[in-house]
């Protein structure tokens, strides 16, 4: 008798599993479309921050400019200084952008390509 309820809840615990991984597959895959609208919605902000530094290295150069101008050599040093970190930081931030544009790609390959796979599983 033992042995007849093992081997039910064993085969019942077979049929429901294919089910239980297909919903599980629909979620990770729901779940990772959403990550790839946060990475894009990122990759926005970022060209938001470059755009923020470029301005900040105009204001710089103006400063620059105004300091030598009125024969203010400290402030200049200062501004150059600024400025060399701003150049710094707009570097970073496009190299940065470039590698999370890469990602975002590389996910919504893998993302198309897993869309397809639970296609394919389910028709089986």
């Amino acid at each position: 008798m033992r042995r007849h309820l093992a081997l039910f809840a064993f085969l019942a615990v077979a049929v429901s599993a294919p089910a239980v991984l297909s919903a599980q597959d629909s979620s990770d895959v729901h779940q990772d479309r959403k990550d790839v609208r946060h990475d894009r919605r990122d990759i926005r902000n970022d060209r938001k921050d470059i755009h923020q530094d470029r301005q900040d290295m105009r204001q710089d150069r103006k400063d620059i400019r105004q300091d030598v101008k009125n024969g203010d050599m400290k402030d200049a040093r200062q501004d150059r200084q600024d400025l060399r970190a701003d150049r710094r930081d707009v570097r970073q931030d496009r190299r940065d952008r470039r590698q999370d544009r890469r990602d975002v790609r590389k996910d919504r390959r893998d993302l198309h390509k897993d869309k397809k796979e639970n296609k394919d599983s389910s028709k089986d």
